[in-house]
């Protein structure tokens, strides 16, 4: 451009002298200029083609990023079933998503995001792992230590939370007119529907009150919309697996690598489906259910296993069904301040399936272990309520409240709820939230959340078997408190389980009663209205003694009640 100036300038010089030209070294001239801007043009017009090629190169094959980072502070404290305190006032943590996305044209996409999610500075009691830093110090810790691991050599490892490929079919064939997709990878299936409300987050593909949890695995969608007249009626079927039984590479010396470990657990797999009967962006239905394939567990420990302190083994225990219905109204009114006030609903259902001779929802306190050997190894079903609103009080301020109930039997798959203190929606008992959201700039929020947790059963945050054991909390305070009554040392505790060993070998009260203290034998007779007079009563008396022992050993173990108070700023954009 800048010599089609300049020839221009040339032009007006030679025009300005006119007079001192001829005539026909003038038209030569004019000619020579003429050829020579025609050349330049269709080299201007050949070099804006090519920049816009690369132009619109870059847009289509560049992957998109953006950026969401949380910094927060948690206020978390713990009352155990025994009166005592436990909790951290100032836990802070830093968590980083850098979302990806790649469209390279309208049915194809790909998105995928990293995660970092830590807690302020170094954490000294972390279990030495030299993956993490191979010149650490053995045995110290200092392999861990965060202050230089970003300096230091260690291994390439990076935390992809979400990775796949999703297809965006236009309809099933000419006549059918059927929108439908598919989608194959780590799929988003944490922060699902109703649950991601509290987060501020968009809401992803599961239905949050009963699955919240990470996963690989595929999701094809059907719009039913169109060919029922119903609005934004929908059926999507979900698949996945949330573990791989496999021989590690080089894992033995048969050299068998990635074939099935028999010594290990099984696959864990879950198939199930989300059925919208209506949305309308005002009014949401939505509805699922879902079967989850040899779930593990921590199997559970007899009666004198649990009493000596033996570890139970972790292992496949069964299978599990769930469900929920969920409704979301988005907007009371039209307009006005109504308009933008959400109001929902859920309702969950949980039932276990557990394997032949196997327990999923642990042992029974009154029954423990050789004494009965009654386990919770039949089919149990669990419920929960789930409910919040949002109000909107200002322009840029949301405030929220939710409630949650849960049945004794409730197991849902919300491992990975945003909450420290434990997964609320998971609480077998009620759990009320209250949380205020300011919208600064934006780019920038701030959130302040509290969380109260009252729990009437035990197991709510663990897995199956013996560690999902639903103990009431009330009954474990009221043996807690009997026990404590009664004086009784470690000592005395030795005395009665060498007395049991030797009532297990002969059957003889009296002789297995000599070896007791005087004041445990004190505490048989005060259980059993008196000295017991046969093996029958000095094994009803003794095992009571025992459970009223163990669940005092409970107590101080056991979290009546949690409260998580956070504070976060976030930056997204």
């Amino acid at each position: 451009m800048k010599k089609i100036i300049g020839i221009s300038l040339i032009a007006t010089l030679a025009l300005s002298s006119l007079q001192a030209v001829s005539n026909e070294e003038l038209a030569e001239q004019l000619n020579d200029l003429t050829t020579q801007v025609k050349k330049l043009k269709k080299k201007v017009k050949r070099q804006t083609k090519k920049i816009n090629k690369v132009r619109a190169h870059d847009a289509g094959d560049n992957i998109k990023w953006n950026v969401d980072f949380r910094t927060s502070i948690d206020n978390i404290t713990y009352k155990m079933a025994d009166g005592s305190e436990q909790g951290k006032n100032d836990l802070m943590s830093n968590r980083l998503w850098l979302n990806m996305a790649y469209s390279p044209d309208n049915t194809n996409v790909f998105k995928a995001q990293l995660s970092y999610n830590k807690a302020y500075g170094a954490d000294f009691k972390q279990t030495p792992n030299s993956s993490l830093n191979p010149f650490g110090v053995r045995g110290t810790g200092l392999d861990t230590f965060d202050w230089v691991t970003q300096e230091a050599l260690t291994d390439g490892s990076l935390k992809v939370r979400q990775a796949y490929w999703l297809y965006l079919g236009e309809d099933m064939g000419e006549s059918i007119d059927i929108p439908w997709t598919m989608s194959l990878g780590r799929r988003p299936s944490t922060g699902g529907f109703l649950a991601n409300l509290r987060n501020d987050d968009p809401a992803q593909s599961p239905l949050g009150h009963i699955i919240n949890v990470e996963f690989d695995g595929l999701s094809s969608k059907l719009d039913l919309s169109n060919v029922t007249g119903i609005s934004g009626m929908s059926f999507k079927i979900c698949a996945g697996q949330g573990s791989t039984n496999a021989v590690p590479r080089m894992g033995n010396l048969a050299g068998t690598d990635y074939a099935n470990d028999d010594a290990n657990l099984e696959d864990t797999q879950l198939g199930g489906f989300i059925f919208e009967p209506y949305n309308d962006g005002q009014y949401i239905i939505k509805t699922t259910g879902f079967k989850a394939f040899n779930m593990p567990g921590f199997d559970g420990a007899g009666f004198y296993d649990a009493f000596n302190g033996n570890t139970a083994s972790f292992t496949t225990v069964g299978n599990m069904l769930g469900g929920a219905v969920s409704v979301l109204i988005d907007g009371l009114t039209e307009d006005g301040f109504l308009a933008d006030v959400k109001l929902f609903g859920s309702y969950a259902v949980s039932k276990t399936d557990p394997d032949a001779g196997k327990q999923m929802l642990g042992i029974d306190m009154e029954g423990l272990g050789h004494v009965t050997g009654a386990k919770f190894d039949e089919s149990k079903t669990g419920y929960s309520l789930y409910a919040g609103a949002q109000l909107p009080i200002t322009e840029e301020g949301i405030f929220g409240i939710e409630y949650n109930h849960g049945s004794k039997y409730w197991r849902p798959y919300t491992y990975a709820e945003d909450t420290f203190a434990g997964s609320k929606l998971a609480a077998r008992g009620d759990a009320f939230e209250g949380y205020f959201t300011y919208q600064i700039n934006s780019s920038l929020s701030a959130q302040l959340r509290y969380t109260n947790i009252d729990y009437k059963y035990t197991g709510s945050n663990g897995f199956f078997a013996s560690a999902g054991t639903p103990f009431e909390i009330s009954d474990i305070q009221a043996g807690d408190k009997a026990f404590k009554s009664r004086g009784l040392t470690d000592a005395d505790m030795a005395s009665l389980k060498e007395a049991f060993g030797v009532f297990e070998q002969t059957g003889n009260p009296q002789e297995a009663g000599a070896k007791l203290t005087q004041k445990t034998a004190e505490a048989i007779g005060a259980i059993n209205g008196g000295q017991p007079k046969n093996a029958q009563e000095f094994q009803a008396a003794g095992t009571k003694l025992s459970i009223e022992a163990l669940k005092s050993s409970f107590a101080s173990q056991v979290v009546e009640k949690a409260e998580d108070i956070r504070f976060y700023i976030r930056y997204r954009f």
